[in-house]
């Protein structure tokens, strides 16, 4: 089972590695925070709970902070 993961320069299909694999366990392993990335799934706005399903598209988005 696997997904399509799009983060910067990365656009490449990855396996899901157990049951229930969420954004957050995604986002563990890139060592990346939620509090500073947005994640779409198949193009729609998702929170970190959310699990990934085989042949989802995930999109992660930096945010970026400034003033």
């Amino acid at each position: 089972m696997s997904f399509r993961l799009k983060y910067k320069n990365i656009d490449e299909e990855k396996e899901i590695p157990k049951e229930n694999y969420t954004i957050k366990d995604l986002l563990d392993e890139l060592e990346l925070s939620a509090q500073t990335m947005v994640s779409k799934q198949n193009g729609e706005l998702v929170i970190e709970d959310t699990v990934i399903n085989e042949g989802d598209e995930i999109q992660l988005v930096q945010i970026i902070y400034g003033g």
